[in-house]
């Protein structure tokens, strides 16, 4: 399957035989592909370069890829997958605390990474033509405005930064407000993929915990993203839309 809008990757890996294998394994499907060797050089050529997804990896040298992903997540909203050889549950999902939109862990299988990084950047990309997800129109929610045109949210009249996939989280649950998804639902629909281990869930979890920081008044007693017991997961409040051409 051809990428047909050379978005640019940026793979950041320590490893040069993992970056020629990816390099050539995605630049041959028509992405550009850019690459670094370690944290420092991957902000600097994430800032120069700009890119569509960065594929980071965890354990590189100068600054790590937790520092890496927090420090782009500060400014930018850009979808980065995280590469992990790690087991501990505790730091896969500290990768996706500070802002990554999924992991996979080495080894993987290069095509099960081909997938994902074509799901995220169709489900990121503000001309995404899926029918199922209301595709213009303002959403009015008591404080919130969702612009769904702009991929844009304000709270109380302030823009809130959200990431493509978090809006994409954020756009499947209020267009059926008041149903229940679950965890494994949410997954399919939002990062492409069926989920194999229970493990993989969990970014949903984390997902929604972000939106509930970023949109709620009280995280932790919320009352727009309500947990479903026993289900997984609903949008509370009644949802209106304001049509526009």
């Amino acid at each position: 399957m051809q990428n047909r809008g050379n978005d640019k990757i940026l793979i950041v890996d320590d490893e040069a035989s993992m970056r020629r294998l990816l390099e050539y394994r995605l630049s041959i499907i028509g992405y550009d592909v850019i690459s670094a060797s370690d944290g420092e050089e991957a902000l600097k050529i994430f800032k120069k370069e700009k890119p569509n997804l960065i594929i980071l990896d965890i354990m590189i040298p100068k600054l790590d890829g937790f520092g890496v992903c927090q420090s782009i997540r500060k400014e930018a909203d850009v979808p980065i997958i995280m590469l992990t050889g790690l087991t501990d549950i505790v730091d896969k999902i500290a990768c996706l605390e500070l802002g990554a939109d999924d992991y996979i862990v080495k080894p993987f299988s290069p095509k099960e990474l081909e997938a994902r990084i074509r799901a995220i950047l169709r489900r990121c990309n503000p001309v995404s033509t899926n029918k199922k997800i209301i595709t213009s129109g303002i959403i009015n929610i008591g404080f919130l405005k969702i612009d769904i045109n702009k991929r844009q949210v304000y709270k109380n009249n302030e823009r809130v930064r959200l990431t493509g996939i978090e809006f994409c989280l954020l756009e499947l649950l209020i267009r059926r407000a008041g149903e229940a998804f679950s965890r494994a639902t949410i997954l399919q629909e939002v990062w492409g993929y069926t989920p194999e281990r229970h493990l993989d869930t969990r970014v949903v979890d984390v997902h929604i915990s972000r939106l509930r920081a970023k949109l709620e008044d009280d995280p932790g007693n919320p009352d727009l993203i309500l947990t479903a017991r026993g289900t997984g997961y609903l949008f509370q409040k009644i949802v209106n839309i304001d049509h526009y051409d």
